[in-house]
């Protein structure tokens, strides 16, 4: 956690949801970064550090953890450990190590294993580390589907476990999981779905792709052909590639598809796992569509600093935030290898540059929440040290850096180091009875296949001239499609466009129309519409309409919301490290259109609501103005710190709790009147994020901040080069709270309860934009499958 500079426990966190499963009480980043400490010749720290895994970790915790991230990251970086230790204890090095790193991966493999007994030999999700998945104290084994990268990203772990410890077992689990996928394709079109029934087979999602859900799998086939050297592997590979290629690769875009019909796009957007594949296509031979994806991406991430999690196919942000994944690297330092094409080490420098700029923190490097601000996370994913170190400083390193032939061994997924003269370890395989399906095998399907010893570049400005229409195309943006509303359709008596929740004659219009307001504890409201409730057959009609219509004009809104801003702390100890995520408001000055934002020193406003003249109107007189949420319009408050002298004001929410984490933008809304009277700029702040500035200037007491329509530059003088892109945000106008606390109202769509749509408390409706998995029931039905998505990209962190 490197904005609270200490490490993540389960259990003494908050939960993120599905997104903790990866943690299971077993030092996951020291495990997952053993033989990035190997790689960089850190050998001292990497001896220091396989003894604090041999000393310290315990394996036998009574916790739940996810099979496939356990795999990867615990699994693989001890067997990557133990790679590194034989090395150097083959170099002279290290002589007192006795196999332990080995030890406890045959123990966590042992673990795992009850997870895979199923009729299908699909593992299940989720294993308890202690109890395994049977009986009521293991606290899972109900689950029943898994996606396609869980199951089919095992294969090189366990046969790699296999052939260190001679234990056939282990091997013959993986292998059974990706003969049973195999089997399970869509025999016409030769793709996989996405997720699956881990007990029937059948298949839960069949959009596909080769981003998140499905992407390893389709690595793990080709790396098992290298490392195992089993021709079926290649054989099931090419046979999905020439799909892929068919179906899904649209250079330079890569669009999921129905495996049913794969002429049938099922998405408009892609997601940044799928930055992983033009490496992959490296390794398989085919160059020309890996620069021209890799292109389409570099231009990407210029426009936003980094690669957002989501975007469209006109590049715009879909998701924004952005966990430091390392694919985009990875794929760069493959191209590099492949070409030599110094191109690929500017890449690599912007991809540097824009981590020390954007990310670095004083203790660690923070996640993105959102691109297009330069807001942080209080997050470090164990993944950002065991790829992102690896594939920069492989991309980089001359040949007297490294201490080894990298060329010797193979990257797993989390690019974990397995020695290639596994190859010929016995597995003892023997003594198992596997069944396989022989093919008679085509000798085409190996053409281009590594190694390739074609020829690639005849010309020199072949690659160049692939790049440049991509560059182009990237650099324009596509008009969004307005909504056009269907002819002859009839007004309802209130017109969406004028509701406004806390007028008692549009509620009891409402109510006649069948339309009802739930409150919640949050301040927010669901509307949501029964027919069956309506005075009569007329007025239900009118409130299909009016749900309609608001849904309609939600959905024009969107494009007309502004996006969210960022407050920056700037003075000592920070120096702008820290960014925090903030709600714009629809009035006041407009920081998008200043080139410096507004810059001072916070304090805390008396009375703190700031809903009357100010008593410390000397104090607050040129600085920025803390003020709380509740009592009063933000439009009033704003008029109390303006008249002061104050020079901007950060509204701070009284609701206990939350976080941008979690909860949609706020945007501010006036109080229904002009407010072009107010010039100073005003942002809104959740509560946790609201915390940190409180405790900062509790701390250092002299705190000053920019207030900014992104993150600036640590030198506070230029702007980040991306271009904000504007995101649907929950419109919110605050006004007096009664003695529960409720403050602003928006509305929070649930789940069958008929017609709802999101809507703000005297103001145009506006659209939850949060994509985060661990906002879901705060989204609107009409994205579920984009959520479902989201959530299960959460939930494997591929």
């Amino acid at each position: 956690m490197p904005l609270t500079c200490r490490g993540r426990v389960r259990g003494l966190e908050p939960s993120r949801g599905d997104v903790d499963d990866a943690l299971g009480k077993f030092s996951l980043t020291l495990i997952d970064t053993l033989d990035t400490l190997a790689l960089l010749n850190k050998t001292a720290e990497f001896e220091k550090a396989v003894r604090r895994v041999v000393t310290d970790v315990r394996l036998d915790n009574d916790i739940v953890v996810s099979v496939f991230e356990t795999n990867i990251r615990v699994l693989g970086g001890l067997l990557g450990g133990h790679s590194m230790a034989v090395m150097l204890k083959e170099s002279g090095r290290m002589l007192w190590y006795q196999d332990e790193l080995l030890h406890m991966a045959k123990d966590l493999g042992l673990r795992l294993l009850p997870a895979f007994n199923t009729s299908s030999g699909l593992p299940y999700p989720r294993v308890n580390l202690r109890f395994g998945v049977r009986g009521p104290e293991t606290r899972t084994g109900t689950e029943t589907d898994t996606c396609t990268a869980c199951a089919g990203t095992i294969i090189l772990e366990f046969a790699a476990l296999s052939r260190f410890t001679g234990d056939p077992t282990f091997e013959a689990h993986a292998r059974r999981a990706l003969d049973f996928l195999w089997e399970k394709r869509q025999r016409n079109s030769n793709l996989v779905g996405t997720t699956i029934n881990i007990h029937s087979g059948e298949w839960v999602r069949r959009d596909s792709g080769v981003g998140a859900g499905i992407d390893s799998y389709y690595e793990y086939l080709l790396k098992a052909y290298i490392l195992l050297g089993d021709d079926q592997f290649l054989q099931r590979f090419n046979t999905h590639y020439a799909s892929i290629m068919k179906y899904i690769s649209q250079p330079p875009l890569l669009l999921d598809v129905h495996i049913h019909k794969p002429l049938l796009p099922a998405r408009t957007w892609m997601d940044s796992l799928l930055a992983f594949f033009p490496g992959l296509q490296v390794l398989k031979g085919d160059i020309r569509p890996a620069i021209e994806t890799h292109e389409m991406l570099y231009q990407v991430t210029k426009k936003h600093n980094f690669l957002p999690e989501a975007f469209t196919t006109d590049f715009r942000v879909h998701w924004a935030q952005h966990p430091l994944r390392p694919e985009f690297a990875e794929s760069t330092y493959f191209l590099y290898k492949a070409t030599r094409d110094p191109y690929y080490l500017e890449v690599g420098r912007t991809i540097l540059e824009n981590l020390n700029r954007f990310a670095r923190v004083p203790c660690g490097f923070a996640a993105m929440k959102d691109v297009r601000t330069g807001s942080h996370e209080d997050r470090m994913d164990s993944f950002f040290l065991a790829e992102m170190f690896k594939y920069l400083f492989l991309l980089f390193a001359e040949e007297e850096d490294l201490p080894f032939n990298v060329e010797d061994y193979i990257f797993t997924t989390e690019a974990h180091l397995l020695p290639l003269s596994l190859s010929t370890a016995s597995n003892s395989q023997a003594t198992i009875k596997l069944t396989f399906l022989r093919y008679e095998l085509d000798d085409s399907n190996f053409e281009w296949t590594c190694p390739n010893t074609r020829l690639l570049f005849p010309d020199p400005a072949f690659p160049r001239n692939l790049r440049e229409p991509i560059r182009s195309a990237v650099d324009k943006s596509c008009a969004q499609v307005e909504m056009i509303r269907n002819p002859g359709m009839g007004r309802p008596p209130l017109r969406a466009q004028d509701f406004m929740a806390n007028n008692p004659e549009h509620l009891e219009l409402l109510r006649r129309m069948g339309v009802s307001l739930i409150h919640l504890k949050d301040g927010r409201v669901q509307l949501v519409q029964h027919a069956t409730q309506a005075v009569s057959a007329v007025a239900a009609e009118d409130g299909m309409r009016f749900m309609q219509e608001m849904m309609e004009l939600s959905s024009q809104q969107q494009k007309e919301q502004l996006p969210p801003r960022a407050v920056q702390i700037i003075s000592p100890p920070f120096f702008g490290r820290v960014v925090l995520t903030a709600g714009p408001a629809q009035f006041g000055m407009d920081l998008s259109k200043s080139s410096s934002g507004v810059r001072g020193f916070v304090t805390i406003a008396e009375p703190y609501n700031g809903c009357s003249v100010l008593s410390n109107g000397e104090i607050v007189a040129g600085r920025i103005a803390l003020l709380q949420r509740g009592q009063c319009m933000f439009a009033e408050k704003a008029r109390h710190i303006q008249k002061a002298g104050a020079i901007g004001g950060i509204v701070i929410d009284d609701n206990e709790g939350s976080s941008s984490d979690t909860a949609p933008l706020f945007q501010m809304a006036g109080d229904g009147r002009n407010t072009d009277d107010v010039t100073l700029p005003l942002l809104f702040l959740f509560h946790k994020e609201g915390n940190i500035l409180l405790e900062a200037l509790k701390e250092y007491r002299e705190v000053e901040v920019l207030l900014s329509d992104k993150a600036r530059d640590r030198d506070h003088t230029s702007p980040a080069s991306s271009e904000p892109v504007h995101q649907s945000q929950v419109t919110i106008q605050e006004q007096t709270t009664d003695d529960s606390g409720v403050g602003p109202e928006s509305v929070q769509p649930a789940e069958g309860l008929g017609s709802y749509v999101p809507v703000a408390v005297g103001e145009e409706p506006a659209v939850d934009g949060d994509h985060s998995s661990q906002s879901v029931d705060s989204l609107m039905a009409d994205w579920e499958e984009d959520l479902e998505a989201f959530k299960q990209m959460e939930k494997d962190e591929l």
